[in-house]
């Protein structure tokens, strides 16, 4: 291994420490059990708490505005930069954009329909402490400090380290079990934008994005022991995040290998194909050597702290203009669905027969609980409040909810807000994959545990 100054090993370990300490060290605020990155977005959101509404709703109408001006000036722009790149979307983006802009300024005003505005609708995603003002903040934060784990070596080092794991089990290269740590001590959002930055910086495939988006952007302890109390069930959380775990693994082993994700192209976002040399060791170096020289020849490269910090605004806005509308479009209208049609009642109908084979009582009233999930992760605990009294049913409800995945008024908002290159329907196919597969295996354990 070639020698390096100590000034380019400072570089390597201190941002890169920095940036596990912030995205992936769990510690105790006030109670709870949250990364760093969580708690200041916490403390700000807490501190700007009344205008943030405002805020975020000035922000989504600069999104529609700025994506209507490219959209009807700027389709010819010869050569793309950053403010473009913001704007510059397809005709469907504007729309989901202006239908954001809309439902924002009729929630943060209570005009309209009721039904648009109130507790269980727009009104969950865009109270003082609803979901897209704390994304607001996450996003600050998470998008300026993101460059910690992705500028100066992390990466290399345990991309390196864990090919040998990553590729065999998940068809993934070794980068990103840094994802799935973020995603499991952190957030599942965060989990998102990194494999986003990553994928648009050229280290993952189209399929490779796809399947850690999908796949591996799950949900954090803190969410999960969330959900446990909120059925009265907090004394079973160990043996409730095992199951989460094995069921996620068995799920991140399976789904790379079927469709809709085994169908995606092996491609580089630049058109580059997959050559099989990019995670070969080079002669002298084993994979611990190689990760470390990798690690400080990216860090090497990455000495301005300027360009850095402008990179983390970028991604900060990035999130904000192009996530942010998309979560207020889908979740929106997912939950005013959820709460006032029966849609979901009808959609969770096939799965009352399997939860009755599986020997899940109150299979009834179990069954659209498997389905309404996808328009948000709290939404089946709360719809089954008062209506299942089964502890083996709450178990598997609030299991199979944590280990779906994919909900429209988070993650599957963020995937398609994203660059990864997943539509609706591929989420909607893998979201039903995912709790046909994870049903048996919860259902088992329950069945042992109660």
């Amino acid at each position: 291994m070639k020698k390096h100054h100590l000034s380019t090993w400072l570089l390597f370990l201190l941002p890169s420490l920095l940036g596990v300490f912030l995205f992936m060290v769990p510690i105790s605020y006030q109670g709870a059990i949250k990364v760093p990155i969580a708690i200041l977005a916490d403390l700000l959101s807490g501190t700007i708490a009344p205008i943030m509404p405002w805020t975020a709703t000035i922000t989504l109408v600069v999104a529609a505005l700025g994506s209507l001006f490219y959209l009807f000036t700027q389709n010819d722009a010869k050569k793309p930069f950053f403010i473009s790149n913001l704007f510059a979307v397809t005709p469907f983006w504007v729309v989901i954009r202006v239908i954001a802009a809309v439902l924002a300024i009729l929630v943060v005003m209570e005009i309209g329909p009721e039904w648009i505005w109130n507790e269980n609708t727009g009104g969950l995603l865009l109270s003082e402490d609803g979901l897209v003002t704390l994304l607001f903040t996450i996003f600050l934060f998470a998008g300026l400090f993101l460059p910690l784990l992705l500028n100066f070596g992390l990466l290399e080092f345990f991309g390196t380290l864990m090919v040998k794991i990553m590729r065999p089990l998940f068809k993934l290269p070794g980068r990103s079990a840094i994802d799935a740590l973020t995603s499991w001590v952190g957030d599942g959002t965060i989990g998102v934008l990194l494999t986003s930055k990553q994928y648009e910086e050229g280290f993952y495939t189209k399929k490779e994005a796809a399947i850690v988006g999908t796949t591996f952007s799950v949900v954090s302890i803190t969410f999960s022991i969330t959900i446990l109390d909120y059925v009265g069930l907090s004394e079973y959380f160990l043996y409730f995040y095992g199951t989460v775990v094995l069921t996620g693994v068995i799920l991140a082993i399976i789904m790379p290998r079927i469709y809709p994700l085994a169908q995606k192209e092996d491609v580089y976002i630049n058109g580059k194909t997959v050559t099989g040399d990019e995670e070969k060791l080079p002669d002298g170096y084993n994979a611990f050597s190689f990760g470390v020289e990798s690690a400080l020849l990216k860090a090497d490269k990455n000495r301005s702290f300027s360009k850095t910090f402008i990179s983390g605004f970028k991604n900060v806005l990035d999130m904000w203009i192009g996530v942010i509308p998309v979560v207020m479009a889908f979740g929106t209208i997912a939950l005013i669905l959820a709460e006032y049609t029966s849609v979901f009642t009808i959609l969770g109908k096939p799965f009352e027969p399997i939860l009755s084979v599986l020997g899940i009582p109150e299979a009834a009233e179990a069954a659209q609980l498997m389905v309404v999930g996808f328009t948000d992760m709290f939404l089946p605990v709360i719809l089954a409040e008062g209506v299942i009294t089964s502890e083996l049913t709450l178990f598997v409800v609030a299991t199979i909810s944590v280990t779906q995945l994919i909900f429209m008024a988070e993650v599957g908002g963020l995937l398609l807000g994203s660059k990864i290159p997943v539509n609706f329907l591929d989420l909607i196919v893998i979201f039903l994959l995912r709790t046909l597969i994870a049903l048996p295996i919860v259902a088992g354990i329950a069945h042992l545990l109660f």
